[in-house]
């Protein structure tokens, strides 16, 4: 009998402390517990890894060889596991070639249908393109009534020019009586001359026939004449209406643009028989950008406005643009957007009328003297880059090119025969531009023939099956043609959890990591009921999981700590939720009851005048939106998934911004202006990008706190003996490090076609230094020592030394006391990097003109992080900075001084103000799906509130 629960026994993965714990299967069962206390060690480190373990282990020895050898993890047993299969938040694509189509396979089934039932039609004329047989077109001319007289007609010539004397003579010479000659019938003896440089028609009358019973063989005869004559085509002039045109080839009767057969790779843009030519199917091309090339249009030329041509290493650039302008007249002094058009244009694009002389003087002297066609700023930026082979020269340029929709497709990645193949007058791509909503609409709709129908019954219902399952988990507002490199953590999960149910396994185990990320409150509920939908199918589902909805859905409830790091890794609680709520040990339970909250601000900040307003916001869905941020308040953008937040916060405000303050060479999104930029002086993006790509950058460099603790092992005894600098003690230069991994630690193995893997290096066994180095002692402790200890250990360590521990402390403050100092920036978390760069922000000293900027800080947080976290951000607006977040969780809304609110839907539906004020207010807005979700919020909190100062009023008084 199938065990009815997975039994874990002495996991030790991690922080993990030898723990036993017993997981119901068939159930929905969530991990929680405080950042860093083992939650993910155990679900992925520990279940998972050892399902994927076993997997491998039953497969041959030869497809073991590809899979290579899987490490065991730390525990003594685990049975009743299930196949396992883990959906993560890893991006799901950077392939540019991906898109939401792609990955989901619903573009693969579009190909299909477009293959199957789409009709092709002549994208000059818009004529439907059909194949005919000769019995199809004598049925249909034996249509008109009788006695209807009619022509029929070979088309010979069709709009070419010419005088066409030996065509005429050929038709003359097989036994033709008339033609037809630019739509006047003229007989063939007669001496038809034509113009040469002038287009023309010619078609040969074939036969001239009434309607009439007992016509059928001679019409045929006819039409098999024609046929013969016009390469396939002919004309059937009704006297009196409209021509008939007809075609046995699959082409335009017209022009004859044709199409072959129609196969599913003709619709596919990673196809050489579907991509447009131009782009490669890419649908965009680089191309050089004005406003790249010249950031700042109030500059002068003389003031190096081109930064392509700002002089770095060379005087060639700036030497040639001064000989351009005393040429051509123009005046270096005068801001570029000041100057004629017409001088723009020579500078921006050159000119090959007459050539300029160019006297260069290079840095040791030699002159070049010679007369010169210019190219233009953008011709030869974009040459350079065409031509270079130097990866650093190609990176340089690439800064002024900007991705533009390829003008031969117009940004629909394929080429034309594909897009005039069409159903219900829309081609492939339109379709994968609707968004998923639109698209179950649009196809659930579809007008067809009979037979049409039965071909596309099967396809239609594969398309509408995937199509439900990413409306079910909340990504309506996606659109099947979205670059999958371009998918927030969170919705590449929820596709790949989309494509899990479609799949509909039984018996599996799934793990889950947090896919409520990203996710408005109102579609928690329809992630929720997927997730159900999967458990009854009787799958396990392990989800690691904050969100307050989800744990209360769950079947049971484990609670991992009871803190972070070495002071967590055991079981606090585990049963249902209602078990997990009443156990006063657990953190988790105390913020389930309420017993714990995050408590309302006593007092709301009032905006004063300054403000920084966005105008005119138009970029991606965004519906020409005013947005005013007021300064030095905490500010909250919220809205459904898809509304346009992250546009309009980091796509226009923080790029604006960046470009005004520190020159940056992002191009901003579509907007009009950006006002009230010189009340603040800089701006900072905290995002969840990592702080290193390589194991090299950890927490300690990133937040410059080894700078500090290599100065104090250089002022030891010791290292003054030995004559030991700072530099000594860095393990990304010579001297102190080790050689064999040149200061790794671990040395990289790449796999080519698999992931790179990383093994500890046998030289220095992964402590980066020389073994003189790791002689010098500080306090008994090496340098190695230093990079493995927590934060929350070198707080105590280093608590004599103001200038680390103040570092250290804004570290711990932002809840990655657990965090080890050296540990590799590769091993992070979105959410853990987007900490340690806000702490390297908070021990800054900041003048209170700082601009922060946040996107979904909470990622990855408990409740009783998420506390920490808003202590720490407001800090820094007391201080008189500005906190911007980008924000989903209620807890985080709720504290704001000031919340925008986009929507009211995702994708096309959305890219609104709905509303603006603090949550008082917006909990009061009915069209807000935040303000209905935070109003009971606002009342709960109150109540407890005031119920925590009636308590304590109690115990005064008692006292």
């Amino acid at each position: 009998m199938p065990s009815k629960s997975i039994q874990i026994q002495g996991a030790r993965a991690h922080n993990l402390k030898n723990i036993d714990v017993t997981i119901p299967k068939n159930k929905l069962v969530v991990l929680t517990g405080l950042s860093g206390s083992g939650k993910s060690s155990l679900a992925f480190d520990t279940i998972y890894a050892e399902g994927q373990r076993r997997y491998v282990e039953s497969l041959s020895a030869y497809a073991r060889q590809f899979l290579g050898q899987m490490d065991k993890p730390d525990v003594d047993s685990i049975e009743g596991l299930s196949p396992s299969i883990s959906i993560d938040q890893k991006t799901t694509s950077n392939n540019p070639r991906s898109t939401v189509g792609t990955v989901t396979e619903i573009y693969d089934y579009l190909r299909l249908l477009y293959a199957r039932i789409g009709r092709p039609t002549c994208p000059k004329h818009g004529i439907e393109i059909t194949s005919q047989t000769i019995q199809q077109m004598v049925d249909r001319i034996l249509e008109y009534p009788e006695r209807t007289k009619m022509q029929i007609l070979a088309p010979v010539i069709s709009g070419r020019k010419g005088e066409h004397i030996k065509v005429l003579e050929k038709l003359r010479q097989e036994g033709y009586v008339r033609v037809r000659v630019d739509n006047e019938i003229r007989d063939v003896s007669e001496d038809i001359q034509l113009e040469k440089n002038k287009k023309h028609s010619i078609e040969a009358v074939i036969d001239r026939i009434v309607v009439k019973e007992g016509i059928t063989g001679r019409l045929t005869d006819s039409i098999e004449t024609a046929l013969a004559l016009g390469d396939g085509k002919i004309i059937v002039d009704v006297i009196g209406q409209e021509e008939l045109l007809f075609n046995e080839n699959h082409a335009c009767p017209i022009c004859g643009f044709s199409i072959g057969a129609l196969e599913p790779r003709l619709f596919s843009f990673n196809s050489p028989f579907g991509a447009c030519p131009t782009c490669d199917g890419l649908g965009t091309n680089l191309e050089v950008d004005p406003e790249l090339v010249i950031p700042d249009w109030t500059r002068t030329l003389s003031e190096h406005a081109i930064a392509a041509w700002e002089p770095i290493s060379s005087q060639y650039y700036p030497q040639l643009l001064k000989a351009v302008c005393e040429h051509y007249k123009i005046d270096m002094d005068t801001p570029v957007k000041d100057l004629p058009k017409d001088q723009m244009d020579i500078i921006l694009h050159g000119s090959s009328k007459e050539k300029i002389h160019f006297h260069y003087v290079n840095d040791f002297g030699n002159v070049r003297d010679n007369m010169i066609y210019f190219e233009g700023v953008l011709n030869n930026v974009e040459r350079r880059y065409r031509e270079t082979t130097s990866d650093f020269t190609r990176e340089t340029l690439e800064k002024y090119m900007a991705q533009k929709d390829c003008p031969t497709c117009k940004g629909h990645r394929l080429k034309q025969e594909a897009l005039s193949v069409r159903i219900n007058g829309m081609h492939i791509s339109e379709v994968t531009r609707y968004s998923i909503a639109e698209a179950i609409d649009v196809l659930s709709n579809l007008e067809l023939t009979e037979k049409e129908e039965q071909i596309a019954k099967l396809i239609l219902k594969e398309i509408n099956n995937r199509l439900e399952f990413l409306n079910n988990v909340g990504l309506d507002y996606l659109t099947m043609a979205r670059a999958a490199g371009t998918l927030s953590g969170g919705e590449a999960q929820r596709i790949r959890l989309a494509t899990q149910i479609g799949s509909a396994l039984t018996g599996v185990l799934y793990v889950l990591d947090e896919p409520s990320i990203g996710l408005h409150q109102r579609d928690n509920d329809r992630l929720i009921a997927s997730l159900k939908k999967m458990r009854d199918l009787d799958n396990t589902l392990i989800v690691v999981e904050h969100d307050e909805d989800t744990m209360a859905a769950a079947d049971w409830l484990i609670d991992i700590g009871p803190g972070a790091g070495e002071h967590g890794g055991q079981i606090v609680a585990s049963g249902t939720p209602e078990e997990v709520m009443n156990n006063k040990q657990s953190l988790t339970g105390n913020y389930l009851s309420g017993e714990k909250f995050i408590p309302l601000p006593s007092n709301r900040r009032k905006p004063d005048k300054r403000k920084i307003e966005v105008t005119g916001a138009s970029e991606n869905n965004l519906k020409n939106v005013t947005a005013k941020f007021p300064l030095g308040l905490m500010t909250v953008v919220t809205g459904v998934s898809g509304s346009g937040k992250s546009t309009l916060v980091n796509e226009i405000l923080y790029k604006s911004l960046a470009k005004e303050l520190h020159r940056s060479k992002q191009k901003p999104g579509k907007h009009k202006k950006v006002t009230g930029t010189d009340h603040i002086d800089r701006v900072i993006d905290i995002d969840q990008s990592p702080i290193g790509r390589t194991p090299r950058s950890n927490p300690a460099t990133y937040t410059g706190v080894f700078d500090n603790v290599r100065e104090v092992f250089a002022q030891t005894n010791e290292a003054k003996v030995r004559g030991y600098k700072k530099g000594r003690f860095s393990f990304n230069v010579k001297g102190g490090r080790c050689e064999a991994c040149r200061g790794d630690g671990i040395i990289k193995i790449e796999m080519h076609f698999l992931p790179d893997v990383y093994v500890p290096c046998e030289v220095c066994d992964g402590k980066r230094y020389n073994r003189e180095t790791l002689e010098v002692k500080y306090k008994g402790k090496s340098i190695a020592d230093i990079l493995d200890m927590r934060v929350e250990e070198a707080l105590d360590f280093f608590a004599a030394i103001p200038k680390i521990k103040r570092k250290l402390q804004t570290v711990y403050d932002v809840g990655l006391g657990y965090v080890k100092l050296g540990q590799p920036a590769t091993t992070l978390s979105g959410g853990e990097a987007q900490r340690v760069k806000l702490a390297s922000e908070l021990h800054r000293r900041s003048h209170g003109k700082s601009f922060y900027i946040l996107d979904e800080p909470t990622t990855g947080l408990h409740a009783d992080d998420i506390k920490r976290l808003l202590s720490v951000l407001q800090r820094l607006v007391e201080n008189g900075d500005t906190v911007l977040i980008i924000e989903h969780n209620l807890d985080v809304i709720k504290t704001a001084d000031h919340i925008i609110d986009l929507g009211p839907e995702g994708g096309d539906r959305g890219g609104q103000i709905i509303a603006a004020g603090t949550p008082e207010q917006i909990g009061e807005e009915e069209e807000s799906y935040t303000g209905r979700y935070l109003k009971p919020i606002l009342e709960r909190d109150r109540n407890r509130m005031a119920e925590v100062v009636a308590r304590k009023e109690k115990v005064s008084t008692e006292k």
